[in-house]
């Protein structure tokens, strides 16, 4: 069940300062957005048919989508459930759902706010390692990527394909391969990883995962899954969200 009705002014006025005090504890509190969607969001969704402050609650498919209030286009998909991480067995399950297909149907939220359709090839989606996030809800990143990670993946997309290969990313060394379909469908990139990568398998914790929408150079649809394993040791926290544009530099480039 959606809705995205606009509140009443006082219930506006609740909304800001509800948001005022997430924006405060976020940071430091790390069950803080876990509180605000099971406490508020789905509190309220259930009681008044409103989602609000999230963007979205879907009951049956066991989602919010929260607007980060401290990036520009960046949403957040957020599990209904209690789900710390990646980490978590529960990804693992054939009856979880697929949030990845989720959170990428969820990127229409970025195309309303600002008035534009984004192609595929700008979105991107990141779920960060245990060593590269704030918060102990498992929430998947909804935003524009960096020009420069989608023209190098263009560029390499000839040695790309459905089994894992290496590449230079943002100064770290990102494994990439293929998955075809406009959609994801059944394709679950948790199961994914632990089924294809059995080091991945035995410390999820560790690893960052990334999709990013693309076309193939003959405009058949699919996207780039990309995974990193964090290495400490390395200053390599495995935060896959560093690929994203939280500032969506896209966008006022294609307004030029």
């Amino acid at each position: 069940m959606l809705a995205c009705l606009a509140p009443s002014t006082g219930h506006a006025a609740h909304l800001s300062a509800v948001r005022g005090i997430i924006k405060q504890t976020e940071a430091a509190h790390p069950n803080a957005l876990w509180h605000i969607v099971h406490g508020v969001c789905v509190r309220d969704m259930r009681l008044s048919g409103l989602p609000a402050p999230c963007a979205e609650v879907n009951l049956a498919g066991g989602y919010a989508v929260w607007k980060d209030i401290e990036q520009n286009t960046q949403y957040l998909l957020v599990p209904t459930r209690r789900i710390t991480g990646i980490e978590s067995p529960i990804l693992q399950a054939p009856s979880t759902p697929n949030y990845w297909q989720a959170a990428w149907t969820a990127r229409r939220f970025i195309d309303g706010q600002e008035g534009a359709d984004i192609p595929r090839e700008d979105i991107g989606l990141a779920v960060n390692s245990i060593y590269g996030r704030t918060q102990s809800q498992l929430h998947i990143h909804i935003d524009c990527v960096k020009p420069n990670v989608r023209r190098l993946l263009q560029s390499h997309e000839a040695e790309i394909g459905s089994r894992w290969s290496s590449l230079a990313i943002q100064q770290r060394r990102y494994r990439v391969r293929w998955i075809s379909g406009s959609d994801l469908g059944d394709t679950d990139p948790f199961k994914l990883l632990a089924r294809t990568d059995r080091t991945a398998r035995r410390d999820m914790g560790s690893q960052t995962l990334v999709l990013i929408g693309a076309s193939r150079s003959n405009g058949r649809p699919g996207f780039y899954m990309l995974s990193d394993r964090a290495d400490p040791g390395l200053d390599d926290d495995a935060a896959g969200e560093e690929v994203l544009d939280h500032h969506c530099s896209i966008l006022s480039q294609a307004a030029r």
